[in-house]
């Protein structure tokens, strides 16, 4: 099979049929696809629709949630279902045209990207709560993963199989897949100019903290990439330093009263002087770090996915 349409949606009951006519209009005499609708808990007859179009067309799939889990968790289940050798990923509100599949897919066939995410250099959205908002936030997602992508969160893009059978989306992470991608070792990253047009049915499911849960989720990728596999290079180092500041401070506290003392000079009482309590707080900071970075190797060592690496190629094995 050339092609998976991954489509997650919630309430999305008004344009289901049109984007199904849409689609066969373009692939239909020219690609074996599959389409995969992923319900993310609607609260319409969007599952209806999708049970109506499956009786019509083997080719469309369906999936439905119990409750609402996210964009990430729909996007999840319907990588892990993906057959075809490309997977497609796009919204289901007709604001990712169809139209854009076929160059898509060359890019990956032909050109032998990994991925290929879309851009909407023109959007239509409202300009204040979502165009430059978006500009500032692919900025630094730009500026602290060295992805020179100019539209992360657009739900059209392209893939090869093996990448989304080889990251795990979950939380809010699809808004990262292409930095999950890199760190995995997927680093023939493409962008494509695609068509954006205006929301013809319905209304955004997003708001503002989508902002700020998005940088959090860009420190939780960058840190697990880096640090995963090895918890302790991270808290132990830093619980070190800590530490080894602590102690010698305190060493140093201690030699300087010693020494006044000796020559009969004034000295405060150690307990007295604030730069004990930073030492003091440094030095338990310090153990507590490296405590964690003892925890996160046991915790890892008895991970399921400890030894999961990514392997390009075997030769002369049976």
């Amino acid at each position: 099979m050339q092609l998976s349409l991954v489509i997650p949606l919630k309430d999305e009951s008004e344009s289901l049929n049109e984007l199904y006519q849409w689609i066969l209009k373009i692939l239909d005499t020219h690609y074996t696809f599959e389409i995969i609708f992923i319900d993310d808990g609607s609260k319409d007859n969007s599952w209806e629709i999708i049970q109506s179009l499956i009786s019509q067309d083997s080719r469309v799939k369906g999936i439905k949630f119990m409750r609402n889990y996210g964009k990430s968790a729909a996007l999840q289940v319907g990588f892990e279902h993906a057959q075809g050798e490309v997977v497609i990923t796009m919204d289901a509100d007709l604001q990712d045209s169809p139209e854009e599949i076929p160059a898509l897919y060359k890019m990956i066939v032909e050109q032998n990207y990994d991925l290929v995410s879309g851009w909407k250099k023109i959007r239509h959205d409202n300009v204040v709560t979502k165009n430059i908002p978006s500009k500032i936030y692919n900025a630094a997602v730009r500026f602290s993963s060295g992805i020179h992508l100019h539209d992360f969160n657009c739900g059209l893009k392209a893939y090869k199989k093996r990448v989304v059978k080889s990251i795990e989306v979950y939380g809010e992470m699809h808004r990262f897949i292409p930095v999950m991608a890199k760190y995995a070792g997927f680093d023939k990253i493409g962008e494509k100019v695609v068509q954006h047009y205006p929301r013809k049915y319905g209304k955004s499911k997003f708001g503002w903290e989508r902002f700020i849960n998005g940088f959090l989720d860009l420190l939780t990728i960058m840190f697990m990439s880096k640090f995963g596999k090895k918890p302790m290079h991270f808290f132990g180092s830093i619980g070190t330093m800590m530490f080894l500041v602590g102690l010698s401070a305190s060493v140093y506290l201690g030699a300087e009263k010693l020494y006044r003392v000796y020559h009969h000079l004034p000295a405060r009482l150690i307990t007295q002087r604030p730069s004990f309590y930073i030492a003091l707080s440094c030095t338990i900071l310090g153990t507590m770090l490296f405590i964690a970075g003892f925890l996160g190797e046991m915790i890892n060592r008895n991970s399921t996915i400890r030894n999961k690496y990514l392997i390009e190629e075997k030769k002369n094995f049976e």
